[in-house]
């Protein structure tokens, strides 16, 4: 749940998180800063007492005598933002081999380096793990009467912008650029060290034209003046930070497969539409970019669905080698699923040449593509769906 001034947004992972604490005694919720995991963990567990390591009093405690950090707690505890101390997941694993509680901590954090690899090893078997990402479109569409296009893919997802206590007239813009300053440089400069924020700047900004795209890493550096090498390693500070994510090609040669590189999306299009300098929702209708920032939203809102039921987050996307391609591609239940992104509002069936040609290489492996479209009406055309994009909040009411 999510709490506002006047309502509460229920968050669709509180249902896994809740059946992962019931057979693991610790639980991990890993995510973005300001993506609502304290506020989610704390309103389902309740009953625990919170310690958050962003407190430098509770950190120092935790850093100098971590045993006896938990042994204050060692009836449990919700432990916010695990990686400012990793070191303690080592020693939560002889903690919670003494005793049989599941359920007993629920760790939070908000960057994967360090803590994630401790989680994995050090509490291999005993922990379940929740990635929490912002708020999926469906999760706040009932509590808005009447939104457009342009209107989700500009002010994004993060839950602080939904909250209706903040100012009259404030724009997403102000918010994001904070939240740049505040915790993507701050994570930069904690993890790489790195000096010079404005050539960092300028390549998230880079990255950000890039969008739905297909990632060449050299390229990427030239374009910024740093080495391949530098590059490679701050791809990896905001895929960290769950600022973007790398989805590659499928792997099995279907169709002669001609491309390795991946492709980039940002997880949050308000974010990417603030580094963009979109200045407006309306600026987004004729926008050059408004066809990768609606893919991005497909696609952020596909791996949120998929992370709400704790299923594995594999995304990746087909492309034959005659540029035929399809944007999305997951495996369900032994099938493969195909999802092709047209920001249009009218439907073509050109648009459904990708998953046709798919279908016809997979074969009886193929489900059913989907086809999502800026349109306002969903139907099924030569056995594949094509939906339009209020589908993914709900069937929320449109105004496009």
């Amino acid at each position: 749940m999510y709490k506002m001034s006047d309502f509460v947004i229920q968050r669709h992972a509180q249902e896994a998180l809740l059946r992962m604490a019931r057979s693991h005694p610790v639980v991990a919720v890993m995510g973005p800063r300001q993506s609502g995991k304290t506020t989610l963990a704390r309103q389902l567990f309740s009953d625990r007492p919170y310690q958050s390591l962003e407190d430098p009093d509770i950190r120092r405690i935790v850093e100098t005598d971590p045993r006896g950090f938990l042994a204050s707690v060692r009836g449990g505890a919700v432990i916010d933002e695990v990686q400012r101390v990793p070191e303690l997941v080592s020693y939560l694993q002889s903690e919670v081999d003494a005793g049989g509680q599941m359920g007993r901590f629920i760790i939070t954090g908000s960057q994967q380096f360090g803590v994630m690899d401790r989680v994995t090893q050090s509490l291999a078997g005993r922990v379940g793990l929740i990635e929490l990402l912002p708020l999926a479109s469906s999760e706040w569409a009932t509590h808005v009467r009447r939104v457009s296009l342009e209107d989700v893919l500009f002010r994004g997802s993060y839950p602080a912008l939904y909250d209706r206590r903040r100012a009259a007239g404030e724009m997403p813009s102000d918010w994001l650029g904070s939240y740049i300053q505040t915790y993507i440089e701050r994570d930069v400069r904690q993890v790489l060290g790195v000096r010079n924020l404005s050539s960092f700047d300028r390549f998230v900004r880079m990255c950000a034209a890039r969008s739905g795209q297909l990632l060449n890493v050299q390229a990427l550096a030239a374009d910024c003046g740093i080495s391949s090498s530098a590059a490679r390693e701050w791809l990896g500070v905001l895929q960290a930070s769950y600022v973007i994510r790398l989805v590659s090609p499928w792997h099995e040669n279907f169709g002669k497969r001609s491309v390795k590189m991946p492709k980039l999306y940002f997880l949050d299009t308000g974010l990417l539409c603030h580094l963009l300098r979109i200045e407006s929702p309306q600026s987004l209708v004729t926008h050059a970019m408004r066809g990768p920032v609606f893919e991005t939203w497909v696609v952020s809102e596909t791996l949120k669905h998929r992370l709400n039921q704790a299923l594995p987050a594999d995304l990746y996307f087909w492309r034959d080698n005659h540029g035929v391609e399809v944007d999305l591609l997951f495996e369900h239940q032994g099938l493969l699923h195909g999802v092709e992104v047209k920001s249009g509002q009218t439907f073509v069936p050109e648009a459904l040449r990708g998953l046709d040609q798919f279908a016809r290489y997979a074969g009886a492996r193929a489900a059913p593509g989907t086809l999502v479209y800026g349109g306002s009406r969903s139907f099924d055309f030569r056995g594949q769906h094509v939906l339009a994009w209020t589908h993914l909040m709900g069937g929320a009411d449109a105004q496009v």
